[in-house]
């Protein structure tokens, strides 16, 4: 490898830095999908987000906010969360995780229906 990096350094540092790179987004990948494998239909709580929620669930998550009746989250310019969007509406979280749940079921109902 010495040998190798006197006579063409240019291209052992280039290869070099390929292959951190190559590691680091491989190990990103391998982080995010065993995480997401094991929080698959995860009940919904007051801290998480619309897109969170859809990613648990296999939902999209525009049609999630349009059956739910939450703001998209270009309104405040990032995701919300429930707890945050229920103090601005003036009710109480269950109310809204209820009104989520609700579009759960029936967006997987509907995804059923048409063979998704």
């Amino acid at each position: 490898m010495i040998g190798l990096w006197r006579k063409r350094p240019i291209l052992t540092t280039a290869f070099l830095l390929a292959c951190a790179v190559t590691l680091f987004f491989s190990g990103r990948f391998v982080v995010q999908a065993v995480y997401w494998a094991n929080h698959q239909e995860e009940p919904v709580s007051p801290w998480m987000t619309v897109g969170y929620i859809a990613r648990s669930w296999g939902l999209k998550p525009r049609e999630l906010d349009a059956e739910a009746g939450l703001p998209l989250p270009e309104v405040k310019g990032r995701p919300q969360p429930l707890s945050e969007i229920a103090r601005e509406r003036g009710v109480p979280v269950e109310e809204l995780i209820a009104d989520v749940e609700a579009a759960i079921v029936t967006l997987r109902a509907q995804e059923e229906a048409t063979g998704e």
